[in-house]
């Protein structure tokens, strides 16, 4: 967001908080909501887990002092508040980081190693590499770099790639990409997709939904349009048709993204498909500005992106949807949380808040996908994120859309609670069936196309041929896109009665960085769709 809409939230705020504030609230099914912070002092706009369960969010160091102040009588460059904190999901505490460079708007993944290594942002954050090593006795923090980057990075998308790097694409005035870290010169490349995605006045390639297709190159998606990238010789290797009806689905008219579960991996060939839904109709962003809200996109497109001749296949979603999340649940199930019913990304440009998550199952026919799940009390607009954790639940933050920490006098007050959502499938109802993974215990280190055995108890009566194994990426999620986003289906080669309700489970990792880029991922032994707790494998 430009500096132009700092300036119009201080004439907007007033005429906005005058205004009704109008809710979603739909059928309910499932699912259960538990707040577990009232406050951690920092909004939550970007948020990622790391692989000793801790959770680092941050917010911008522009929107003035936050409500939580580093320690000692530290101070930064503009204040003495924290504007990142390390949450502990285990003990279910928080402590403050010192983040100094802008990181508004920024992007990152987890390296192979596990560290998070985090760019870009606004100003002077704009070239920043940031990086922090998970640590459990609280001594951790961020490490800066201020010239990492070729280009600033604002609004941009990273991904890690099979030979470990990062892959940086797009952001604000750049249609290029770039790597980190650099292993030749410090170059960008030009991606003229980016430029031409980009609408007059209104930047629909901003946050482009990016992902690793199964043979090797890179799915690109901006606005309704997206091709796929050899960005090893810079050559796009293929088109896309654009999704029915021309509506844009990337920032600010923001929808939201997923790679679904990959699956039969040992297939000599892998089928990839590629769900977006939500967003907002041409035009949305700029009629906000004038007050008027325009109705958020309800359909869902769906394209299989390894297909000679692919195409979009449409649905239609419960309910509108514009800033939601789409997280992928250990049991290849997808859940859209989070957003508005109207409006478009933006500084107090969303309306209807949408507090019901819709969860999706891929595998269903269509027109039986979608069901609604019960509602938050918390609305969840602008700079909102959720993660999946290693429990299964997720966990959602954040949402403050206001140039600085408001609390009175808006419609939508600047959110610094956490809550976690539990799906259907951590009812206690379903405790005979779910495994409980014995051996290997929490982490265990894997290697591409050998077998893993996996020791779990089920209590209850064992269907063999819907026992899974499933590998889930950690993502980095912010602006409704969640970065690095991957789930892998192992399935099962064989199950082995061991006697007092005790099974071995013989699976094999997929075979190659393509597939799986080499790193750390969250283990879930699914049975009957109902998930463990996860370990943490490390695939290389």
């Amino acid at each position: 967001m430009s500096s132009t809409f700092i300036f119009l939230i201080l004439v907007f705020q007033l005429l906005f908080a005058s205004q009704p504030c109008h809710r979603i609230l739909t059928t309910a099914a499932g699912g259960k909501w538990k707040l577990l912070q009232k406050s951690i002092g920092v909004s939550a706009m970007h948020m990622q887990l790391l692989r000793n369960d801790r959770v680092v969010m941050f917010d911008t160091t522009r929107f003035g002092a936050s409500n939580l102040s580093l320690p000692n009588g530290k101070c930064l460059k503009n204040d003495c508040t924290a504007h990142s904190v390390e949450y502990n999901v285990l003990s279910n505490k928080f402590r403050p980081l010192t983040v100094q460079n802008d990181t508004w708007c920024s992007s990152g993944a987890i390296m192979p190693d596990g560290n998070f290594l985090q760019t870009g942002g606004s100003v002077e954050g704009g070239r920043s590499v940031r990086l922090i090593t998970p640590c459990n006795n609280n001594s951790c923090d961020w490490q800066e770099f201020p010239n990492g980057l070729a280009a600033p990075r604002w609004y941009a998308s990273n991904h890690i790639l099979p030979d470990g790097r990062q892959i940086i694409v797009g952001g604000r005035g750049q249609f290029n990409y770039e790597f980190i870290p650099k292993n030749v010169a410090a170059n960008t490349f030009n991606l003229p997709f980016l430029s031409e995605t980009n609408d007059r006045g209104v930047e629909n390639n901003l946050y482009p939904f990016t992902f690793l297709n199964v043979d090797g190159n890179l799915f690109i998606f901006a606005n309704n349009r997206a091709i796929l990238l050899d960005y090893a010789n810079n050559k796009v290797v293929k088109t896309y048709p654009a999704i029915p009806g021309g509506d844009p689905r990337s920032y600010p008219s923001t929808g939201s993204a997923v790679l679904l579960p990959l699956k039969n991996l040992k297939a000599a060939a892998i089928q990839a498909e590629v769900l977006v839904c939500g967003g907002a109709p041409k035009g949305s962003f700029q009629q906000s500005l004038r007050n008027n809200f325009l109705p958020a996109l309800n359909t869902c497109a769906r394209i299989t992106i390894t297909d000679p001749n692919p195409q979009w296949v449409m649905e239609t979603m419960p309910m509108a949807r514009v800033m939601g999340d789409m997280k992928l649940l250990p049991n290849g199930q997808v859940l859209l949380i989070n957003g508005a019913s109207s409006g478009s990304a933006g500084w107090e440009q969303g309306r209807d808040p949408v507090l019901s998550p819709v969860l999706y199952r891929p595998d269903n026919a269509v027109g039986s996908r979608f069901e609604t799940q019960n509602p938050t009390t918390i609305p969840r607009m602008y700079h909102s994120t959720a993660t999946l954790l290693r429990d299964g639940r997720v966990l959602v933050g954040g949402s403050n859309p206001h140039a600085f920490y408001t609390f009175t006098r808006v419609l939508f007050p600047t959110e610094l609670s956490l809550e976690a959502f539990s799906p259907d499938y951590l009812d206690a109802s379903f405790d005979d069936i779910r495994p409980t993974i014995v051996a290997p215990k929490l982490k265990a280190a894997v290697r591409y196309r050998k077998k893993i055995t996996i020791q779990v108890k089920i209590s209850g009566t064992v269907v063999e041929n819907m026992i899974s194994v499933n590998l889930v990426s950690p993502t980095f999620t912010t602006h409704s896109f969640s970065m690095n986003q991957r789930l892998l289906a192992l399935g099962n080669d064989k199950v082995t009665v061991l006697g007092n309700s005790m099974y071995k489970i013989d699976a094999t990792m997929p075979s190659s960085g393509n597939i799986a880029p080499s790193g750390f991922y969250l283990l879930f032994v699914v049975h009957q769709d109902i998930p463990s707790q996860a370990i943490w494998v490390k695939l290389h």
